[in-house]
């Protein structure tokens, strides 16, 4: 009698099409006794769903720095809406859903605390440089050793331009992730009252309409409709032109110059002022710069917003001496009243 794992297998090789990564042939770097009841993919999305650091991309910075209003998106906001946009796309195009959702759920789980601006100043420090989709793949193989499948650990490298990735599924989430945090960005944005609608481009306005849901549809449909007879996943040329105009336009007036970026020297500060202490610290124990180095390139990066700010005050703010008060007077006055 087959296994509800074999069954799912068979119906991916039955269903989806033949340039689908398939479960039944998923490699990890360690074996593994198999599930009876999920497949390989299955598996990996749910060690990244209930590991440390995906619960800690709830205080980590999207765009705006710790935000008070609870409607902004954080990184794990964002992580969930590239994760409905990429498997709506597998789904329409016959992909896997299951490795689209991992590499999704999975893609930033090596981010710093305060968004980009926080991977900046890492980059400055580490003599390496630092990425966060390399780390995202160091949080999987080594600091919770998930030991997921090659497929998986591929797309969460390859999320980012630049990367060329080998299945169709992860060429999905590239896309996915774009089209999330422009849309989600924009939204956050005009909730901020940094721009309105009518602010953005006119070409882009005409072609993609003013209605947020109809201008994230197209870029769907515009994957989707390019994609279904092809054997690589891309956007129609038309639709990815609007978008790069559309993520540029992005880039002068949110990204780069605008009120969401005020706070960004402190959050910077506080990145290099932390990992100057730690480095500092741990000379004092360990005489290899590079386990050093190493060392503490993880623990911040893996600090949530929060996290960071609550360990600068605790290092650098001074803090009032702790005195107790005496209990002797009250004691007193309370034994007399027993004794009346």
């Amino acid at each position: 009698m087959s296994t509800i794992k074999e069954k799912l297998e068979k119906k991916e090789l039955d269903t989806l099409r033949s340039d689908a990564a398939k479960s039944i042939y998923a490699k990890r770097k360690r074996e593994e006794e198999p599930s009876d009841l999920r497949t390989e993919f299955q598996r990996d999305r749910d060690r990244i769903l209930h590991s440390k650091s995906f619960r800690r991309l709830k205080h980590k910075t999207q765009v705006f720095l710790s935000p008070f209003d609870d409607h902004f998106r954080t990184r794990l906001t964002h992580t969930l809406e590239v994760s409905q946009i990429a498997r709506t796309m597998a789904r329409a195009l016959d992909l896997n859903e299951d490795l689209v959702e991992a590499i999704s759920l999975g893609h930033d789980l090596g981010h710093t605390p305060f968004g980009h601006c926080g991977e900046s100043v890492l980059n400055e420090l580490v003599s390496t440089g630092f990425h966060h989709n390399v780390q995202s793949v160091r949080v999987v193989e080594v600091l919770e050793d998930m030991n997921l499948c090659t497929e998986t650990i591929d797309g969460i490298l390859t999320h980012t331009w630049g990367y060329k990735p080998k299945t169709a599924e992860a060429q999905i989430v590239q896309y996915a992730d774009k089209i999330a945090y422009i849309n989600h960005d924009i939204e956050d944005s005009i909730r901020a009252g940094i721009i309105t609608e009518e602010d953005l481009p006119d070409e882009c306005k005409r072609y993609f309409s003013s209605k947020p849901s109809q201008r994230l549809s197209k870029m769907i449909y515009a994957v989707v409709n390019n994609s279904i007879d092809s054997d690589k996943v891309s956007m129609d040329e038309e639709c990815w032109e609007y978008t790069k105009i559309l993520r540029e336009w992005m880039f002068e007036n949110i990204y780069t110059d605008s009120p969401a970026k005020l706070e960004e020297g402190k959050a910077k500060h506080i990145v290099k002022t932390l990992y100057e202490y730690y480095t500092d610290y741990l000379k004092e124990y360990c005489d290899d710069d590079k386990k050093i180095e190493r060392l503490v390139t993880d623990y911040i990066s893996g600090m949530t917003d929060q996290y960071a700010i609550e360990k600068y005050k605790e290092k650098f703010i001074p803090k009032p001496l702790n005195t107790q008060t005496k209990d002797e007077n009250f004691l007193k006055i309370l034994y007399s009243i027993n004794n009346e």
